[in-house]
């Protein structure tokens, strides 16, 4: 029981942060689409992306390599902190320093470069709080990033959007941003000052035997992140910024579902460590049913974007990005994949199967570069939407074969099930919406409402019934 509300109560802090995070980005997206357009727009995500970029390169892969770690022993939290920290930081200045060389020598124009210049410099804080928040998702405190985090998200907001109405640049924008994760690193470090005992020295041995152990986990998570900001960074230097900023709200629509597969699959992410000492059969069941978790949301969300795509779009932007609607719907097709994608590549780290998550980034970045670049210049928008795809595939190939080889098969029909009754439900209320034309906002209340019926339906069915819950609650008063 107290398992189950651990993870409940991880599950729920990691999922407010990132939709916290997912839902400020998003306002954030569609008040410079529709104050300052498109072309803005591509600039701050193309700043964005390489900071993203190079965030991830200097800090994922210690910070999956120490929660990892301290899940099994947290009795060695000091010296991870201080002499992980030290690490971070050298890693995170030498990214930095690669990240202005490559955007000086690439051919942006000058506004563009110090965008990129400016929220580069965000690096160095984001990746010191990672290893901050490495300690309490392995000591499952996810609580304390959630407290640290929401209300900066919140604020920075506020500030951004008073910075757009003042008429100011997308450089101060950046300015903001890397304030603001300083801002973040600052309470973390005041909370784990009373979780920790620190002892301030820096393990010359630990910081050579952690180059050693991460140099996977660097590489994993430095094609992971280039992965998944390729198309912008092909689209940039293939098309223009205008096109940067259709694909950008595109991807932005999406990110709500990528955040809460991410939070889910990474509170999970103890919990497979835990069940590898447990047996297969134990770590089936925790993998079959995250998947299953997520695949209930995302069966209905893709049909619903093929249904209301080009609605979503215009409402939240402006009419310029109706045009985006084709490209909207072979992106939401990744949405099936990617619950597997997640889940499982956390399954096999778990598991100490690493490198097969190398080989699958660097196949699927590879083959999707490749068949990006000639994708997008023969299609732009829609070679994008399409290499998104293309590389989403790829990759759940990979991590099916790779399971099912090194580990255990899953029961794909258990998995499926449930999401497909739910989606096949849904399946006549989209029609019918869609046939009586009502104004966005009550179409969207009226399927969202319907989705959490029959979802809650499922969920009651599943415990045993009405009448089971109605004697649990008797019993209980």
């Amino acid at each position: 029981m107290v398992e189950k509300y651990k993870f409940l109560s991880n599950s729920f802090s990691m999922i407010v942060n990132r939709l916290a995070q997912s839902i400020t980005a998003f306002v954030l997206t569609a008040a410079i689409a529709r104050s300052l357009g498109a072309e803005a727009l591509g600039q701050y995500l193309l700043g964005y992306s390489y900071y993203f970029i190079f965030v991830g390169i200097a800090s994922q892969g210690l910070k999956t390599l120490f929660t990892r770690e301290l899940s099994r022993d947290p009795q060695k939290t000091p010296v991870y902190l201080i002499s992980g920290t030290w690490l971070q930081l050298i890693f995170s200045l030498l990214s930095y320093g690669v990240l202005v060389i490559v955007v000086f020598l690439l051919p942006y124009s000058s506004k563009t470069s110090t965008v990129c210049y400016i929220m580069g410099l965000t690096i160095i804080p984001f990746a010191l709080s990672n290893i901050t928040e490495a300690i309490f998702q392995a000591k499952e405190k996810m609580h304390l990033i959630a407290i640290a985090t929401v209300p900066v998200y919140i604020l920075r907001l506020i500030i951004m959007i008073w910075a757009i109405q003042l008429k100011y640049g997308i450089e101060y924008l950046g300015a903001i941003l890397c304030f603001s994760e300083t801002l973040i690193l600052v309470i973390e470090w005041v909370f784990i000052t009373q979780l920790v005992k620190i002892e301030w020295q820096i393990d010359g041995n630990f910081v050579w035997h952690t180059i050693k152990n991460a140099r996977t986990f660097f590489a994993i998570e430095a094609l992971a992140v280039v992965a998944g900001r390729i198309q912008i960074l092909i689209l940039s230097l293939l098309g223009s910024e205008l096109l940067v900023g259709l694909f950008g709200g595109i991807t932005q629509l999406l990110q709500p579902f990528t955040i809460i597969a991410n939070s889910l699959t990474l509170a999970m992410f103890p919990k497979f460590s835990k069940a590898v000492d447990q047996g297969r059969d134990k770590q089936r069941q925790n993998t079959e049913n995250i998947i299953e978790i997520l695949l209930i949301m995302a069966f209905p969300l893709f049909i619903g974007l093929l249904f209301f795509g080009k609605d979503l779009l215009i409402f939240l932007y402006n009419s310029s990005f109706g045009q985006a609607n084709l490209a909207l719907s072979l992106s939401a097709a990744s949405l099936v994949f990617l619950p597997f994608i997640r889940s499982l590549s956390y399954l096999l780290v778990a598991n100490g199967f690493e490198i097969i998550n190398l080989r699958e980034v660097v196949i699927t970045t590879t083959l999707g570069s490749l068949g990006g670049v000639a994708l997008v210049s023969q299609y732009h928008l829609l070679g994008a939407a399409l290499m998104t795809l293309l590389m989403t595939i790829i990759g759940f190939s990979q991590y099916i074969y790779f399971t099912y080889t090194r580990l255990f098969s899953l029961n794909l029909w258990r998995i499926m099930r449930r999401p497909l009754i739910i989606t096949i439900v849904m399946l006549p209320v989209f029609i019918l919406l869609q046939k009586i034309s009502l104004d966005f906002i009550f179409t969207l209340t009226i399927a969202t409402c319907a989705y959490g019926l029959f979802v809650s339906y499922l969920g009651i069915r599943a415990f045993g019934g009405f009448r089971f819950l109605w004697r649990k609650v008797l019993r209980n008063q």
